[in-house]
């Protein structure tokens, strides 16, 4: 299994070392960029779950490819 998790920074080298002593856990941190990516990824996906459930309106995508 794995887990994400979110830790303040003043707390992470401390969480890291306990992490790294049990033998059985692989620690390995991401970088920024890719825990920038995650976070965009899950406010997409929990967006597209909002429109299939009709609590959010989708755009249209003429609107969507003016912004770009």
């Amino acid at each position: 299994m794995q887990v994400l998790l979110n830790v303040p920074d003043m707390k992470a080298p401390f969480l890291m070392d306990v992490l790294r002593h049990i033998s059985y856990v692989k620690v390995k941190p991401l970088t920024d960029e890719k825990a920038l990516l995650l976070t965009e990824i899950r406010e997409a996906v929990e967006e597209m779950k909002l429109i299939k459930s009709g609590k959010k309106q989708a755009r249209n995508v003429e609107d969507f490819l003016h912004e770009l």
